[in-house]
């Protein structure tokens, strides 16, 4: 479908403007994208659309609207120019980006409204048209989704600014001593709920105005006469002098402009109007939406002078202000017609000197200046157009493996945005600000011309080029392999490249085409070889530089013969490898899952071997290395290393099992509970205590939080934690973390207090399964709810020392203020006195005996 302009500005253009100059999200319809386009299409469409834009530009109207699309393209030439090479991935994904992007923006725009709209649900045309610049949308887009929100758009009813009635402070103060809320009120009654001031006054189920003023006039002669009839009097004369309904809807009118100023919510004023104004709900929505909206600018002559300055016509402005009468010209619009004066007056002046200037610069600065004063100013934009910047300097353009790297000085043209468009032997290439470019797909043996062309707005400069340039692209993939007095080379040719030339040391070598094998070197001797291309010239052909490479060829290095591993003391987890050292070479120890598939004594490139093997951390030692395998099975193998071969040597098979870290075991009466941190990478662990031993897996341990063993009380332990793992059907037990618990005496006490309340006493009662002494024994005190945690954590009220048991010990009651608590905290047993063991575990009594509330 070919392009169509009037289409696009119908649909695109001028929505845009009426957004605020802010162009569409949606690139499909910014560049006029079609579904299934191909990159021609698309290449053609763009150029038709940006050609629509340069012709927009000379319309005030879209003149920036055109230089922001225009600004914006920058950002999407470099997809347009991958569709213009034949590839949309870029473009398309862009497309789905903008789309995004216009999504989210009229959910910003529906956000807005409802903001805007709140709880009355109305809004202005004004303040719609600028949500809708101001999320870039269009105004009829706005309306569609103020609709959506059941928003209804509308401008404000106009209020009554002045009193029907000059005396209406007076009837005001009648109806408040009357005790009335309102004028309408005092005429229907309870009966003027619903009442209606728009659109004709009516209140529904009540009389009409005449027969209710008749009523109230009855009603007020046959009441007593006092203070309240003298203020019905007032308001009766009031609504025979004027018209009654515009009374009525000034006294609302007047009330919601009071409440106003109160600053209520919304949903209050509405409740105001409603249920103490006796409004209908309709009415109501509209008078505080009006009441709210009060305040706005005016019109006449200084309105349209204030709307043409704002658009940017000022020049329209002048215009309009000398057609007016003298009369008309007075107060505001007077001040804006002498503003627009001054200023048209100040831009021609400009545009005058920007005429005479010999420095393009200069000019443009001034009309810049004039533009700024007067948007509209009568042939300022097409000198402007006219004013090229002063051209790009010293242009120049290298090859660079397979690319074109062109670089420049900047145009020394300090006015304007300056862009630089880059051509390739007169095709367009790219359009950046920086003073460089890149050409990624450049012809291959072609002479390359670059031009680069400065252009300020629609002015361009002369081009400037650089020296000619060819692109021949070096081999590819160049890889050496040094072997026992042999070095071999593969590489990638270049397409466009008619063959490869190797040289070793300036010596030309034969070749297959994709490689070669040179026999004549020395071992241990450095050789340069270079690998270039050659490409077909009318007088025969080119070499390029070449890429060069330097190998030494090394005879074939001895394997290792032997290889022992032993665990490091000093250095938990590390391991020390053991091994005779080769004559030549450096010797490597690698990992693997399981044993090498190459002999001992098999020499291989070490590009294969580390493909095929994992390094290990190592450390070098006297007679070996210090290295710290992975934790579970792995094969360690030293392999003799001398510059690109590597020669396999002896193995040995490994299981790395850590231990346990941090073990530690509490003693809890007959079970004993260990922690530990459980090793990395380990299956499960043995634990082996006096005699007896079980398995504990990882997730047991998780699950129980640790490990419980049955020991009886007395008796001392010694535990050994080691990790362990199934290896090809056999349990492998590593090194174990071991700690030993020393037995211990339990010794049970009570506390008894007895005697009458003068002379009350505290009886301890000591027992234990078996006779013992105990060094020591301390009664303590501590008051309040906290119980004593140690002898010191408290008043000491006695203490014995080599003391027998059992025993009973009676102490005087303390006089101390309740809650208080009472503890013992024992030492011992001396040795051999308690029989094998360690030390005593004082068992303490029910807490109902240790304090005392």
């Amino acid at each position: 479908m070919p392009f169509d302009e009037r289409l696009y500005t119908r649909e695109v253009l001028e929505p845009a403007r009426e957004a605020g100059g802010v162009p569409p999200e949606d690139l499909r319809a910014r560049y006029q994208l079609r579904e299934g386009m191909d990159a021609a299409e698309v290449t053609e469409t763009v150029r038709q659309v940006r050609r629509c834009w340069r012709r927009a530009r000379g319309m005030l109207r879209y003149k920036r609207l055109a230089d922001r699309l225009e600004a914006d393209h920058a950002r999407f030439a470099p997809i347009f120019t991958a569709a213009a090479e034949g590839d949309l991935r870029p473009l398309l994904a862009a497309l789905g980006e903008s789309e995004d992007r216009a999504a989210r923006r009229l959910d910003e725009a529906l956000g807005r409204l409802d903001d805007a709209a709140g709880a009355l649900r109305l809004l202005s045309p004004a303040l719609l048209a600028t949500i809708a610049r101001s999320c870039g949308i269009g105004q009829d887009e706005a309306l569609s989704l103020a609709a959506e929100r059941s928003i209804e758009v509308r401008e404000p009813d106009a209020l009554p600014e002045a009193s029907p009635y000059p005396g209406f402070g007076k009837v005001r103060e009648a109806l408040d001593t009357l005790g009335l809320p309102h004028l309408g009120r005092f005429l229907f009654g309870d009966r003027c709920a619903g009442m209606r001031v728009l659109d004709g006054f009516t209140v529904p189920g009540a009389a009409p105005v005449p027969e209710a003023l008749a009523a109230a006039e009855q009603r007020w002669a046959a009441r007593a006469r006092g203070p309240w009839t003298i203020s019905a009097d007032t308001v009766l004369a009031a609504l025979h002098a004027a018209d009654p309904a515009a009374m009525i809807r000034y006294d609302v009118v007047s009330r919601l402009r009071e409440r106003l100023r109160e600053h209520p919510r919304e949903g209050s004023l509405l409740r105001h109007a409603t249920t103490e104004l006796d409004l209908a709900p309709g009415d109501a929505r509209r008078l505080v939406f009006a009441v709210r909206a009060e305040g706005g600018a005016g019109g006449g002559a200084a309105a349209r002078l204030r709307e043409l300055i704002d658009t940017g016509q000022v020049h329209a402005a002048a215009d309009f202000a000398a057609a007016l009468d003298p009369g008309a010209l007075a107060g505001e619009a007077a001040a804006l017609a002498t503003e627009v004066r001054g200023r048209l007056a100040r831009a021609t002046r400009l545009r005058d000197r920007a005429r005479a200037a010999l420095d393009p610069d200069d000019a443009w600065l001034a009309l810049r200046d004039a533009l700024q004063r007067v948007p509209d100013l009568p042939g300022a934009r097409e000198l402007m157009a006219r004013l090229a910047p002063y051209p790009a300097r010293s242009p120049r353009a290298e090859a660079q493996d397979g690319e074109v790297a062109v670089s420049w000085q900047p145009s020394p043209s300090r006015a304007g945005r300056i862009v630089y468009e880059v051509y390739r032997n007169g095709t367009p290439l790219v359009t950046t600000e920086r003073p460089s470019a890149r050409d990624e797909r450049p012809p291959v043996n072609v002479p390359l011309v670059y031009s680069v062309v400065a252009r300020r707005e629609e002015a361009v400069a002369m081009p400037a080029a650089a020296t000619a340039v060819v692109v021949r692209p070096e081999p590819a993939d160049v890889a050496l392999v040094a072997g026992d007095g042999v070095v071999s080379g593969r590489w990638t040719a270049p397409a466009e490249a008619s063959r490869v030339v190797v040289t070793r040391d300036g010596v030309p070598l034969p070749t297959d085409g994709a490689g070669f094998r040179d026999t004549g070197v020395v071992n241990g001797a450095t050789h340069v070889y270079v690998v270039a291309a050659a490409y077909p010239v009318p007088d025969g052909e080119v070499l390029t530089p070449g890429v060069r490479r330097s190998v030494t060829p090394r005879g074939r290095p001895a394997p290792v013969p032997s290889l022992t591993l032993t665990p490091d003391a000093s250095a938990p987890g590390t391991f020390l490898a053991r091994y005779d050292q080769p004559p030549a070479g450096t010797v490597e120890i690698v990992a693997l899952d399981g044993p090498p598939g190459w002999p001992p004594g098999t020499t291989l490139s070490v590009g294969e071997l580390r493909a095929a093997t994992r390094p290990i951390p190592a450390v070098p030692t006297r007679d070996g290395q210090a290295v710290r395998p992975r934790s579970g099975e792995s094969v360690l193998l030293a392999v003799t290393v001398a510059g690109e071969l590597a020669t396999v040597g002896a193995h040995v098979q490994h299981v790395n099992l850590p231990p346990p870290g941090g073990l530690t075991a509490q003693r809890r009466g007959a079970t004993v509970y260990l922690g530990f941190t459980w090793p990395p990478d380990v299956p499960e662990v043995e634990v082996r205590w006096n005699g007896q031993h079980m398995i504990v897996s990882a997730a047991a341990y998780r699950a129980q939080g640790g490990v419980r063993l049955d020991v009886p009380e007395g008796a001392p332990v010694a535990i050994e934690v080691a990790p362990a793992s199934m290896i090809r059907g056999t349990r492998v037990r590593g090194p174990a973390a071991a700690l030993r618990l020393p037995g211990h005496v339990p010794v049970r006490y009570d506390l008894v207090r007895q005697g009458p309340a003068w002379r009350r006493s505290v009886v301890v009662e000591v027992t234990a399964d078996r006779p013992v002494r105990l060094r020591r024994l301390a009664l303590v005190l501590k008051p309040g709810h906290v119980q004593p945690t140690s002898p010191g954590d408290g008043v000491l009220l006695d203490a014995w020392t080599d003391l027998e048991v059992p025993a009973r010990l009676t102490v005087p009651a303390p006089r101390q203020e309740r809650p208080y608590w009472l503890r013992c905290f024992a030492e011992g047993p001396e040795d051999g006195v308690a029989g094998p063991g360690g030390e005593v575990a004082l068992i303490d009594p029910p807490v109902r005996r240790l304090k005392v509330d």
